[in-house]
């Protein structure tokens, strides 16, 4: 037996006020659709089925192949949508849940308990439902003496007595698919909106004496919709809720977790703090021990166990063991900071590696380097990588001292445990142990600055 699933992503959205479809807008980092796709895959048995409509060609490049596809060309309703989707349940017996596109904060917990539910109770459809406190603009569910449901009366078609009823219709369901089926066949459009809606199905069901169910979720939040910008903030806000739970529950510290932003695939290891103002994206790795100050932006990265990071950004890095990283560093993609490196303020790394315990402590710009373990980076040094017309690696060997104000004209070599004096530009390898001064030579002009300054005078 089957179980399958219909999820509509086709609408146009026009309330987000976006060139992008509804349902690829991003939440914590993902999708919309992630989230819904995510909840719904281990309650089935086969792929999902999208219906896609406006926006087409972007949703499917972002699904690709793992998932099935129907195509809704004109909007005419959420039942028109599940109309598209027939033909994939044709010739299958089992159950098919019904999800919009744009319920990110849906549970898989919830959704298996929907189709247990139908399965268990032999029912031919079961729906979630919610409990709100202010119902307004919901359909009404109204229940039989059994429990089982009767109708679903849209607000606009609630009398005072239904009014009053505050469990409402989350559209999500799991119908029996040869009921579905034949319940689409008898769908019609003769309303103000010409449109052919999902809820009609279980109004069909219910008049051929078939049973409905439904179930109360056990968090009202999850039946909320993305309908525009502030409906997207508010899911975020739950996810964030969520995630930042999940880290609390494993030992992570969050400071304020109202103010710090953690994608879903972030991973963050025991006993690390995380101060607030702090957003880490993409599939970051923290170890353990890290402490995390605030204003640091951390994406696709690696921090090792006992790193320190301070209001800086590190974006694809790897930032290894008891390093300390700013404040006001930038580590760019295919930055490799070795275990105890200082990369201190202002400094800002690019496609290089650091060895162990080497320092490069402010105002300074490596590029295409390789600096090995133990040396000292000086203030103001700058790895000249660019010729402009191509990128140079600049090496320096363990050991190396480069003092402030130097410039590293690539490709170079700077030997192991060299020097090189404070304001040299080094055009040629420096040999292992030599001192490197590379530098005009200091003329002193005695009683200058008195004589021009007479000179102004006059």
């Amino acid at each position: 037996m089957d179980t399958m699933a219909i999820i509509m992503a086709a609408g146009e959205g026009r309330r987000m006020l976006s060139d992008k479809p509804k349902v690829l807008h991003e939440a914590c980092g993902r999708p919309i659709i992630d989230w819904v796709i995510d909840a719904v895959s281990p309650c089935i048995t086969a792929c999902p089925v999208v219906v896609v409509g406006n926006g087409a060609q972007q949703v499917r490049a972002h699904l690709g192949t793992g998932v099935q596809y129907a195509f809704q060309d004109k909007q005419m309703g959420t039942g028109h949508a599940a109309m598209t989707a027939a033909p994939h349940l044709e010739g299958r017996k089992g159950y098919v849940l019904v999800v919009a596109g744009d319920v990110p904060l849906l549970k898989a917990d919830s959704l298996a308990a929907l189709c247990g539910l139908a399965k268990e109770g032999g029912y031919a459809a079961t729906m979630l439902t919610a409990l709100m406190e202010d119902p307004s603009g919901y359909g009404r569910v109204v229940r039989s003496e059994g429990g089982s449901v009767a109708a679903v009366v849209e607000h606009r078609d609630a009398d005072a007595q239904v009014m009053c009823i505050k469990e409402v219709n989350a559209s999500v369901y799991c119908f029996e698919i040869e009921a579905f089926l034949r319940a689409l066949k008898s769908l019609k459009n003769d309303n103000d909106q010409s449109e052919y809606y999902l809820t009609d199905c279980i109004a069909i069901l219910v008049k051929e004496g078939r049973k409905v169910g439904a179930l109360v979720a056990s968090d009202a939040r999850e039946c909320m919709g993305v309908n525009d910008r502030a409906q997207l903030a508010e899911a975020v806000k739950v996810l964030q809720e969520r995630i930042i739970r999940r880290h609390q529950l494993a030992g992570v510290t969050f400071i304020d977790p109202q103010n710090t932003c953690v994608g879903c695939g972030v991973s963050i290891g025991r006993d690390t703090v995380v101060y607030p103002g702090n957003v880490l994206e993409g599939e970051t790795r923290i170890g353990e021990n890290c402490t995390i100050y605030p204003g640091s932006r951390i994406k696709n990265s690696v921090v090792g166990n006992g790193a320190t990071i301070e209001s800086s950004v590190v974006c694809g890095s790897v930032v290894g063991d008891g390093a300390n990283v700013g404040p006001f560093a930038h580590l760019r993609p295919g930055t490799d900071v070795g275990e105890s490196c200082r990369i201190g303020n202002f400094v800002e790394v690019k496609k290089s590696r650091i060895g162990r315990a080497s320092k490069v402590s402010h105002l300074t710009y490596v590029g295409d380097g390789i600096i090995g373990e133990g040396c000292n980076i000086g203030c103001g040094v700058v790895f000249v990588n660019y010729d402009g017309s191509q990128k140079h690696t600049t090496v320096v060997e363990d050991g190396a001292f480069v003092g402030c104000n130097a410039n590293l004209i690539s490709p170079v070599t700077v030997g192991k445990n060299s020097y090189i004096a404070a304001g040299s530009t080094i055009t040629e390898d420096v040999p292992e142990d030599a001192l490197a001064v590379a530098r005009g030579r200091q003329i002193n002009k005695e009683g200058w600055s008195a004589k021009r300054r007479m000179e102004k005078r006059k």
